[in-house]
């Protein structure tokens, strides 16, 4: 489905949005809960993600499919691994079938894991035997993926010896590492991180019951920061459920979007952004430890003409898509200049936007949600706009309620 959005103003200067569950957080807690089922848990993720992940934990299905899950397939891979007597065949979509798994699938082989490949080495789909893990010691590359760290400390409470992981060099997205590990705490796990090592306890007894309430996303919210950005001096819109002391590394924006004019201030469980003053200063950053909301951030400063320079970037090769060439491509559309290498963007500024581009999602969510707010500026295509339900099901009914004129 192709929608149009039509050049739009907010209609309301004030207004609400609500906003589910992180799925970052979500398919943390929704694996966790499945490794301790005294775990309760709310305001999970509406995400397909996170439904997915949701159903596959529960699967006694030989092959399970978790479709474009990223996450989901990283955290099920160590998952499976444990769950003794259970044989499965984990796989995905087309796109999954590219994405890397080896570093993740090395190291739980050395901790014990029975894993192979069943098509190319290196990548999805993966048959796995569940079993007994009994060795402790592991290390990685610290600049791979947090997730394949995050899918080891998951799991780790859970295995005979507990875990002692060793990261070797610089630490990618230290954010969502933190997250799983602050997680893990207030379930009564055990943990350390000092230095580059992280070590787990074993806890292999059923948890004390306890109710976990999930933040809601903050990627998600990256587009309401731009929304605000692109608006008028004065113009509001509080979303909830948010906390001051996020967990969520893309909590980050509330001191980049400072650089565009916009203030956050938050009251119980919501944050209001405000408008209050325009900036076009080139915007200079590094999104090593927040990479996913550099498609909103490129974007933004594209619909105001002001040039970026973004660093920290190479996970974004990986993801749904190549989002470096994406973003290169679908703004170059759009009449901008955009020069990419694996591991940055520069953005030149520019004075006009081309109306009526049709903007290609290629299956990522991201890009859908990021190249909407463009619409404040100009009318706008976005193919394959039913993408968003990967992470943010209602995002263009949320739009809608604001302001924004779409035609579906």
């Amino acid at each position: 489905m192709n929608i149009t959005l039509q050049k739009s103003q907010i209609a309301n200067r004030q207004s609400k949005v609500t906003i589910t569950g992180s799925k970052s957080e979500s398919n943390r807690l929704l694996l966790l809960k499945a490794l301790y089922p005294t775990i309760n848990l709310e305001n999970v993720s509406n995400s397909d993600d996170s439904c997915l992940m949701t159903e596959a934990l529960k699967s006694v299905s030989e092959v399970v499919d978790i479709h474009h899950a990223g996450t989901a397939m990283r955290f099920l891979t160590a998952y499976f691994s444990i769950q003794e007597g259970h044989e499965v065949t984990l796989t995905g979509s087309k796109r999954m079938k590219e994405r890397p798994i080896q570093i993740l699938v090395e190291a739980l082989q050395e901790l014990g894991a029975d894993i192979e490949y069943v098509e190319n080495a290196g990548y999805p789909p993966i048959k796995i035997k569940g079993k007994k893990l009994l060795k402790n010691k592991v290390s990685l590359q610290a600049n791979v993926s947090s997730q394949y760290i995050s899918a080891l400390l998951l799991i780790a409470s859970r295995l005979e010896n507990g875990l002692e992981l060793t990261l070797k060099g610089e630490i990618t997205s230290v954010p969502y590492i933190k997250m799983t590990l602050s997680l893990l705490d207030e379930i009564g796990v055990e943990s350390s991180f000092v230095g580059n090592t992280i070590t787990i306890k074993p806890n292999t007894q059923h948890l004390a019951p306890t109710t976990l309430t999930v933040e809601s996303d903050w990627s998600s919210a990256s587009y309401y920061f731009s929304i605000v950005a692109l608006c008028d001096v004065g113009t509001e819109i509080t979303l909830s459920s948010y906390k001051e002391n996020s967990l969520q590394g893309d909590s980050v924006l509330v001191e980049i979007y400072k650089h565009f004019g916009v203030t956050s201030t938050f009251n119980g469980n919501s944050v209001t952004l405000k408008k209050e003053t325009f900036n076009f200063e080139p915007l200079t950053l590094n999104l090593q430890n927040a990479p996913d909301i550099a498609q909103t951030i490129a974007v933004t400063c594209f619909a105001l003409g002001m040039p970026c320079d973004l660093t920290g970037l190479h996970t974004l090769k990986i993801k749904e898509t190549d989002r470096l060439v994406a973003l290169k491509t679908e703004i170059e559309k759009l009449g901008g200049n955009v020069d990419i290498t694996d591991k940055s963007l520069h953005l030149s500024a520019s004075n006009a936007i081309k109306e009526y581009v049709p903007i290609a999602t290629y299956n990522d969510h991201r890009m859908a949600m990021a190249f909407a707010p463009l619409a404040l500026k100009t009318p706008i295509v976005i193919e394959d706009a039913e993408v968003v339900s990967k992470s943010y099901p209602t995002f263009w009914d949320d739009l809608e309620s604001i302001g924004f004129k779409i035609t579906k």
